[in-house]
């Protein structure tokens, strides 16, 4: 593989190595991880399609929120079981940054959901008396449509501005991160820069609306024992959710960007992973069994489709 920007076809992905000697059980392991992740989002996204009495907003967002999980996670889990079984651990080169794209487009919406479902809640607990004035149907759609556009906007437009590459070795990782592929730029220049912080200062505002939405939430339930019965049933599963996500999240930087030389392979890989494992499979869980009507709902959908094996058998 030569230097020369102009030949480069391929990425090596070197965080694998070392897993010979145990590859077909991490193989078996990952593969019964990706299919929990789609059984329990794909259940909850039926779920809340097929019941019309679901069909509300902060139901709509966690279906959403369910399909980006699906989304992201496809984007890893089928090359990295590819990887597991293969003596070479190689990407493409489009293949990278399409990976990239994925992942992080999908972080980007997920948060995204978050800080809507956020909104939502803040909505319901301050001021109930104009949720639905609030909360249209047009309103909704517009907010889906923003939170998974903006961070495939916001992604095309720094692929497009990156600049050559003068390296194809990305060095211990098991998938194409952002900020390696970065460092293996030719130049920076600074439309990249103003770009990159663009996207900080987006993500952070999100982070910062929704520390607003949850003061004025607890100030609001403190005056109250019906609103802090409804926080509790419905701002809960949300809240965790949302701490799922952050500390994926710090676990994604400090992987990444603080550096982890004298952690373990293995170690590196978990935390890798991390990102991809737990807040797919954790957040139709936490509202499977959180929320009461998404936890009945699925009870009876499940036994009315037990009901329907029994009557074909």
């Amino acid at each position: 593989m030569m230097d020369n920007v102009s030949v480069i076809t391929t990425f090596t992905l070197s965080g694998l190595n070392g897993t010979a000697n145990y590859r077909v059980p991490l193989f078996a392991l990952t593969l019964l991880c990706y299919c929990v992740i789609w059984l329990v989002n794909v259940t909850v996204i039926v779920t809340i399609i097929v019941d019309k009495s679901l069909h509300e907003p902060m139901y709509i967002f966690l279906c959403n929120l369910c399909i980006n999980g699906l989304y992201g996670t496809s984007g890893f889990y089928p090359k990295f079981l590819i990887d597991l079984l293969s003596p070479t651990h190689v990407i493409s080169y489009a293949g990278c940054f399409l990976q990239a794209f994925v992942l992080y487009s999908s972080a980007g919406a997920d948060f995204s959901l978050l800080a809507l479902m956020a909104y939502d809640r803040y909505v319901a607990i301050c001021q109930p008396l104009l949720y639905h004035s609030v909360m249209t149907k047009q309103r909704i759609c517009v907010f889906v449509f923003f939170a998974w556009v903006m961070p495939f906007f916001l992604l095309f437009v720094s692929s497009i501005t990156s600049t050559k590459l003068c390296g194809s070795h990305i060095p211990k990782i098991i998938y194409c991160v952002n900020f390696y592929i970065f460092n293996l730029a030719c130049s920076v220049s600074i439309l990249s820069i103003i770009i990159a912080y663009f996207n900080y200062t987006f993500y952070f505002g999100h982070a910062v609306f929704v520390v607003w939405t949850y003061i004025y939430m607890i100030k609001t339930c403190l005056r109250s024992k019906e609103n802090r019965s409804k926080f509790m049933k419905t701002c809960l599963p949300h809240l965790l959710s949302l701490t799922v996500f952050v500390v994926s999240l710090l676990f994604d930087v400090f992987y990444t960007r603080l550096g982890s030389k004298d952690l373990s392979q293995s170690v590196q890989n978990f935390m890798a992973l991390e990102f991809l494992l737990f807040p797919p499979i954790v957040n139709p869980l936490i509202y499977g069994f959180q929320l009461t009507q998404i936890r009945k709902r699925i009870q009876h959908f499940v036994s009315g489709t037990r009901r329907v094996f029994r009557l074909t058998s």
